[in-house]
Formats: C-alpha cells, sequence, structure tokens
C-alpha cells in the first residue's frame, strides 16, 4: 500500500509539473549563451562570462522546493564533480518567485546549498530575466554550451527521475559529446519537473 500511495503521489506530481511547461519558446541548439548577472549565495555578483568553463559550461534551472529538482540534486552535483577536470563548469539558477514558493527564498537557497554541499555557484534570479531569455519552463531545466558559448544540448538532466530507471543519461552524453569535438547524439529533449514559479501579475 505504501509503495502504490508512493507511485500516485509521483504521477499526481508529473502531472501537476507538466502543465507547466508551455510558458514560452526556448533556446534552441546553436544559440548563443544568453548574459546575465546575478547574486550568488556567497553574497556577491557573478556574470556568465566569470563562470564559464573552459570546455564547455553547464547552466542549470532549479530551485529547493520541487521533488523533481531535490531527486536530481545527487546526480548533478556527482556530474559537476567528475567533470570538473575537464575543463566542465556548472551553475545553477534558482528563479522561482519566493512570493509564490516561500521555499525557494534567497536565504533557504544558502541553507540548500550547505546541507547538500553544492560543488557550483547558486544564483538567484531575481527578476527572472535569465529564466526568460533561456527559456526555463522547469526545474531542473539543463543547458550545455560549449566553449564558445554555444548552445548544444537542452533538456533533461537523463529520462527517470528514479534512479534505478534510467535508460538514457542525455546530459552526460552531451556533454561526452561536446568534449570529443562530436555533434551531440540528441541536441534537444523534453524537460520535465515541477514548473518555473513565475511572478503574479499585478
Amino acid at each position: 500500500m505504501k509503495y502504490a500511495l508512493a507511485s500516485i503521489l509521483f504521477i499526481a506530481l508529473s502531472v501537476l509539473a507538466l502543465a507547466g511547461e508551455a510558458t514560452g519558446p526556448q533556446l534552441e541548439p546553436g544559440a548563443k549563451a544568453p548574459t546575465f548577472t546575478l547574486r550568488g549565495i556567497d553574497g556577491k555578483t557573478h556574470s556568465l562570462e566569470e563562470l564559464k568553463g573552459e570546455r564547455a559550461t553547464v547552466v542549470v534551472f532549479t530551485c529547493n522546493h520541487c521533488p523533481f529538482a531535490q531527486a536530481y540534486e545527487d546526480r548533478l552535483i556527482a556530474l559537476a564533480k567528475s567533470f570538473a577536470e575537464k575543463g566542465v563548469r556548472f551553475v545553477a539558477i534558482n528563479s522561482n518567485d519566493p512570493a509564490v514558493s516561500p521555499d525557494d527564498s534567497f536565504e533557504k537557497m544558502a541553507d540548500r546549498a550547505k546541507e547538500k554541499g553544492f560543488p557550483y555557484p547558486y544564483l538567484f534570479d531575481a527578476s527572472q530575466e535569465a529564466a526568460k531569455a533561456y527559456g526555463a519552463q522547469v526545474t531542473p531545466h539543463v543547458f550545455v554550451f560549449d566553449a564558445g558559448g554555444v548552445l548544444r544540448y537542452r533538456g533533461r538532466v537523463d529520462d527517470n527521475a528514479k534512479v534505478g530507471q534510467v535508460t538514457s543519461q542525455d546530459l552526460k552524453n552531451a556533454l561526452d559529446a561536446v568534449l570529443a569535438g562530436k555533434p551531440v547524439p540528441t541536441a534537444a529533449t523534453t524537460a520535465f519537473g515541477c514548473s518555473v514559479k513565475w511572478k503574479k501579475q499585478a
């Protein structure tokens, strides 16, 4: 019974998450990385130019509260660590409006990063302009750029939030291809997760 209820809850969350996907155009593979200057949990302001990797940069739109974002934290941490020595840098951005989702406040971002030991910068997109520029729709939503700042992959981390049921490691495959100087096998996938919590219109 416990497992049946958990499965029902997960399906319900999936339906709610996917319902928030169609929020606007996404950045297309081949596009240049939109610049940004955002405040990090270290209290400093950081730009994409400052944070980009030598060979590739992964921009991840995520948040604190979403069960999908939480489910992928350990995988993203592991990928960031394994690719760090290969010239790849990860950058995490939270664009959720804390007035809509209090658990995604700047203060709680710092708590979450400390708790999980994020090995990458965690930035707050207070204006939500970065999310709009990239076309971020859900959390997590990943964007992989090559050394020249060209988008080579956009979409999901992999094909299943449950680790034991993953059959396609899309983000890892994309990074492997970029580092090998080859075309990414699948340049765009459908990201799934909780919808970005946009500011309420006045």
